[in-house]
């Protein structure tokens, strides 16, 4: 809130020192969205972590079928063998949950890095644009409460982004 106070502040002191203000908006969600940068390093995170997904989703369906085999089985198995049975499947679940715990700490860092220098390059355009075109205000998101189509630049930021600049 007091965050939102000061940018109010500020474009309030701006237009009062200004004839004119010029204002604008930018959707840093639909960015991400959108824009060929963004769409390739999401690109590069699927290859990247396609295979550990699937290896994972397999070791996950092998791990219910010896579940349900050791179900089936067990009326006729000794008190033993379904003691090292159900032991050798909680190894393996255990096994599992740490491979799944990592590859989400992996993957949510890469992600994580992909946004952040898409979102700096994004910061670049945006700068970029606001001296080129004489912004005195560009706001992204938060706390943006509302906001015109006038002053919407996110086309001319994933333009930009497109175009490589």
């Amino acid at each position: 809130m007091k965050l939102l106070f000061a940018v109010l502040l500020s474009v309030a002191s701006l237009a009062a020192s200004a004839q004119e203000l010029k204002v604008g908006y930018v959707n840093s969600e639909r960015v991400l969205r959108e824009a060929e940068p963004a769409k390739l390093a999401q690109r590069k995170l699927d290859q990247e972590f396609g295979k550990r997904e699937k290896d994972l989703n397999a070791q996950l369906a092998a791990l219910q079928a010896a579940a349900d085999k050791l179900d089936k089985d067990a009326p006729t198995l000794s008190d033993a063998e379904k003691v090292r049975r159900q032991r050798e499947l909680v190894d393996q679940d255990r096994d599992l949950q740490r491979k799944k715990r990592e590859f989400q700490e992996d993957l949510t860092t890469r992600r994580n890095e992909a946004v952040s220098s898409v979102s700096e390059r994004a910061n670049r355009v945006i700068k970029q644009i606001g001296d080129t075109e004489h912004y005195d205000v560009i706001l992204a998101d938060q706390p943006v409460i509302y906001f015109s189509n006038r002053v919407d630049i996110t086309k001319k930021v994933i333009d930009a982004l497109n175009a490589g600049k």
